[in-house]
């Protein structure tokens, strides 16, 4: 069963917490990631792009010239795809591209992502993420004192204005919901900070 310490604010140790061994530390598969955010990227695309055919271009109802003894080439419309402002040839429709995973497998990628942070040691447990303003230095202030470099994502225990305002000027930093935690960010974003009962939360959901 892994174990990590709880830190305050100012990266004081003032505990540890025993991970659930079923969720942070399961066997990387890297072929399931794979798979999960293959899914996930193919679901966020809109699917609006449409153009129009030759039958769809408005106009060219009638034949340009004469068949023959113009000397120009024979032309039928004016909106053949060989002119300008005709139809597109085999243009794009509008069309879903929305794969479906099980509900196992997205929870098992779940768990490997979690548990890689852990492995990599790239997941900072805070005892609470409590800020008393809305205050985009202050949240700084609070990154730079726990030393996370790089990209940081940070979960809180359901919605947090004051967090979530205070960081979303931030360009690499993203705030999420227990409920909103998925693996393509959390391997976007290369540290995993969330409070103890955010922890729970995560371990009451894709536990058992």
């Amino acid at each position: 069963m892994p174990v990590i310490d709880v830190f305050n604010i100012k990266r004081e140790r003032v505990g540890e917490l025993e991970l659930s061994d079923y969720v942070f530390n399961a066997p990387n598969k890297s072929y399931i990631l794979h798979e999960v955010i293959r899914i996930q990227l193919a679901n966020r695309r809109a699917g609006t792009a449409s153009t129009k055919g030759r039958s769809e271009v408005s106009g060219g109802g009638r034949k340009p010239w004469r068949q023959k003894g113009t000397g120009r080439a024979r032309a039928g419309t004016i909106r053949s795809p060989l002119w300008k402002g005709g139809g597109v040839v085999f243009g794009p429709k509008p069309r879903k591209y929305a794969l479906k995973v099980p509900k196992k497998v997205r929870r098992l990628a779940l768990r490997i992502a979690l548990s890689n942070k852990v492995r990599d040691q790239q997941m900072t447990v805070l005892d609470s993420f409590a800020l008393e303003r809305i205050k985009t230095k202050d949240f700084l202030k609070i990154i730079g004192d726990l030393q996370l470099e790089g990209r940081v994502l940070v979960v809180v225990d359901g919605r947090d204005e004051k967090v979530e305002k205070s960081a979303r000027n931030i360009p690499w930093v993203k705030v999420l919901p227990t409920e909103g935690i998925n693996v393509f960010d959390l391997l976007k974003y290369e540290n995993l900070l969330l409070s103890r009962d955010g922890v729970g939360k995560i371990e009451e959901a894709l536990g058992k």
